[in-house]
């Protein structure tokens, strides 16, 4: 469940008083940007990947970012403090609040002033307690889930239904998340996160134009795996590659590293593979080290 306190622009104010006009654009049509991210000893995780990564978004979105990146990472850290969250996680949203045709004349700009009496984006910070996953991950393929060639793949948008109801369908199925195909039959990513196949002790993740989600872990991956000596690849994926993967996990900032120990398929029988796999937990204990490196570098 999400903090009692939330950050709405500039102030911290109990989430039963925060208050949202509806008629702000990006509320009703979903048009904003969000992210969300791990504390860890207080402090926001790995804050600058976001940031850039919501700042690509915002553009494509055309959706002003009105704070700064380190008033942002103040505020998550202080917003974790009264919160009493020293460990846990955080969602950043910035919510577009003119355009369309429905807007509500307080967010409108005035022809004179060429100004609003309203703030022309709101961000929004909820901390909370860590998603408690499973130690072994079953993922339900769904196919045509993922437009890879679409305006917007790949942005982390606050219109997030379609995500939604993929994980709340596959929950019903016994699955924890669904694995999402796009428009080619070709892995793309989990509702929430990366996917990998280790094949041949190398491992392979579908290229962002496959459609996925840039995702921070998957990028941090990308720069430990070397050091962990492990070859870490981009590779356009299908459900055929899963049959020859000796392991498959999956990132993500709240999951960090988690092996999957079962995909079903949308045809055929069930594959299944032991958990944890000797590649995957090599991974998962470069990437604590890395936590711990990004913790000392802030402590010093």
């Amino acid at each position: 469940m999400m903090d009692r306190l939330i950050l709405h622009n500039d102030r911290i104010v109990p989430l039963s008083k925060a208050r949202l006009s509806p008629g702000q654009a990006g509320l009703l049509a979903g048009w904003g940007v969000f992210t969300t991210l791990r504390i860890y000893r207080g402090q926001p995780f790995e804050f600058h990947r976001h940031w850039e990564r919501m700042s690509r978004d915002a553009a494509r979105l055309g959706i002003e970012m009105i704070y700064s990146e380190s008033e942002v990472s103040r505020c998550i850290a202080e917003l974790a403090r009264v919160n009493d969250r020293p460990e846990g996680m955080a969602r950043v949203w910035f919510v577009r609040n003119q355009g369309g045709i429905w807007a509500d004349e307080d967010f409108a700009v005035s022809p004179v002033t060429k100004t609003s009496s309203r703030p022309v984006t709101d961000l929004l910070v909820f901390t909370r307690e860590l998603v408690a996953w499973p130690a072994q991950h079953r993922l339900l393929i769904v196919p045509h889930a993922i437009y890879s060639a679409g305006v917007l793949a790949g942005a982390k948008m606050l219109s997030w239904a379609q995500n939604s109801l993929l994980a709340e369908r596959a929950r019903v199925q016994g699955y924890d998340d669904a694995l999402l195909l796009n428009e080619l039959g070709q892995l793309a990513e989990c509702t929430s996160a990366n996917v990998f196949l280790v094949i041949g002790g190398k491992v392979f993740t579908p290229p962002l134009s496959s459609g996925c989600l840039a995702g921070v872990t998957r990028d941090v991956l990308f720069e430990i795996a070397p050091r962990a000596g492990i070859e870490l690849r981009e590779q356009a994926l299908t459900p055929d590659d899963l049959a020859k993967a000796e392991e498959v996990f999956i990132s993500s900032t709240t999951r960090e590293v988690a092996g999957v120990g079962l995909v079903g398929p949308d045809k055929g029988a069930e594959m299944k593979w032991q958990v944890p796999g000797r590649i995957t937990t090599a991974l998962e204990s470069a990437f604590q080290r890395y936590v711990e490196e990004k913790h000392r570098e802030k402590s010093t």
